[in-house]
Formats: structure tokens, sequence, C-alpha cells
């Protein structure tokens, strides 16, 4: 599935698009103050999957029909950087040593610097769509939601929340930053609720990879069991109120019984991201003249759980 996902600009033909946008953000780190450029070049250079960049494309592609412009994938650069200010504090709020096969950010340069690094890259991804007004609102718009949704998230941890409470914080984590990749694509709202449901259906197969011990999508491990993260796994395993008490309360004793609980749980969460695809599908196809590479991103994303 590494393989797989690494390839997906090249499943999808967008080779050509990704190649522009690694250029622009090659250009911007060597344009950057020699003190941040070894911490950028360690980030920005790690292997990424352009996942958000390419749905950026497949929206573009389904309701134009046409190739994405130098604008869209100038923008799309910009979406890459955002995403990876999410991936450090992630990583920092998670206590992570790795992704993607190497140390984090703030693991290898230290704290202070992960974080003024992030602020950096946030910065510089403001400045590289400065003359891209609606590319500028979007991106503050993800940013304050990204915010929010971290908040919120962390302030209803070890909750007994179900199976609807957990869609409510995929669809303003991951699902607002595939919206905007949406967004950003089309140039409108055409394809806002796609991008969303795709986000939320990322965000579930994320859960149920982490829970397989997984690698497909860079992350892995417990940190959100231990943190009493609702997952989509743990949404359903907390249906009953024994294992809801030990999500309030973990200790190392009930955090063995809660993996195994969760793991119990996968048949269930598969079978609900199976609903969420059809969503995205239906959504797509009553909006888009052009839905084809936008179906095949649904169907990838939906395969990353397995």
């Amino acid at each position: 599935m590494e393989t797989s996902s690494s390839r997906l600009p090249e499943q999808l033909g967008f080779n050509k698009e990704i190649q522009r946008l690694k250029s622009y953000i090659a250009d911007w780190i060597s344009s950057s103050h020699r003190e941040i450029k070894p911490p950028l070049y360690w980030q920005l250079n790690s292997g990424s999957k352009y996942f958000r960049p390419v749905t950026i494309f497949a929206c573009h592609l389904a309701v134009t029909g046409k190739r994405p412009s130098e604008h869209i994938i100038r923008s799309a650069a910009a979406l890459e950087l955002i995403h990876n200010v999410s991936l450090i504090v992630d990583d920092i709020l998670d206590r992570s040593r790795y992704r993607r096969s190497k140390l984090t950010l703030h693991c290898k340069f230290g704290l202070l610097p992960g974080l003024m690094t992030s602020g950096y890259i946030t910065a510089g991804a403001m400045r590289m769509v400065s003359n891209d007004e609606y590319a500028i609102t979007l991106l503050g718009e993800l940013l304050q939601r990204l915010g929010v949704a971290e908040c919120t998230q962390w302030r209803l941890r070890r909750q007994p929340l179900g199976i609807e409470d957990w869609r409510a914080i995929a669809a303003e984590d991951t699902g607002s930053m595939f919206e905007i990749c949406a967004r950003l694509g089309t140039q409108d709202e055409k394809l806002g609720s796609y991008g969303r449901l795709l986000g939320i259906l990322y965000h579930g197969c994320d859960d149920v990879a982490d829970m397989r011990g997984a690698k497909a999508l860079g992350g892995g491990g417990d940190e959100d069991l231990r943190d009493g993260i609702l997952t989509l796994p743990i949404a359903i395993a907390i249906r009953d109120p024994k294992v809801a008490l030990m999500h309030r309360d973990p200790n190392q004793m009930s955090l063995k019984i809660l993996v195994r609980k969760a793991s119990e749980a996968l048949d269930a969460a598969e079978e609900y991201l199976d609903g969420i695809a059809a969503e995205a599908e239906k959504e797509l196809c009553s909006v888009a003249a052009y839905p084809n590479v936008a179906q095949a991103l649904i169907t990838h994303t939906r395969a990353l759980s397995k």
C-alpha cells in the first residue's frame, strides 16, 4: 500500500503537475533564510504522496475537463505547505519520533525550531499566493478551521462519544483540508461537499489503518488510544459501557483491552467507511461533468484502510 500511495500522481495522470508543484516549493526553500533552510529541506523533501494536491487537480479536471493551470498548481503548492504545518504540529502533540521512515522535525532539530519552522512555512504559503485573493481567503479559513478542530478534538478526548460525534470531528479535521482542496481546484463551492466527504473517508481509513498497524498513511501507533482521542473503531467499541469506562481513564492494563476491543470493531468500521465512499461518489456525480479521475481518487482512498 505504501508503494501504491506513493505512485498516486502517476496513477491518476498528474506527474507533470506534481513536478511543477515541487519546483515551486524548491524555489521557495532556496530563497528562504539560511538559518531555516535545513529544517525546511528535512520536512519538505520527505517522501510526500501529494494526496491533497492531487485532490485539487482531480477536482479541477472533474468540473472543467481541463488540465490544471499554473495558477491552480501554485495554489496546490501553498496548500501542501499548510499540510506540512499540520504534520509538524501533530508530530509534536503525539510525541512521534518518526514519520515517513525518518526522524520527525522536532526530534531532529528540537522543539523550538520545529515550532518556528511551522510558523515560517505558514507565512511562506501565504506569500506564495499573495496575488491570489481567493487562495489566501481559503488558506486562512483552513488554518482557522484546523485550529478549532484540533482544540475541539483535544477537549473531547476520553469522552464516551459515538459515531456521529466522530464524523463531526473528522469533517472539521481532515474533512476541512480536503474541502478546501476541492474549492481551490474548482475555484468555487461546487465540489466542497465531495471534498469534505473524501476527507472524512481518509480520516476514517487512517483510523482503521493505524489500528491494523498499517503504514499506508505515514502514521501509526497507539497514540490516539493513549490520549483518549475518538477514532472510528473506538467510537464503535465504546458502545459497550465497560469499554467506555476504560476509554475515559486508560491505564497500562486497560489500554491492551482497548486495543483488542477496537480491533474487534474493525469490520463494522469498514462497513461504515463503505457508506461514506458511496456518499462521496453520489455527491461527485451529481455535480461533476468529468468525474472519472475524482471517482478513482475515492477508490484509492477507500483502499487505504486495507
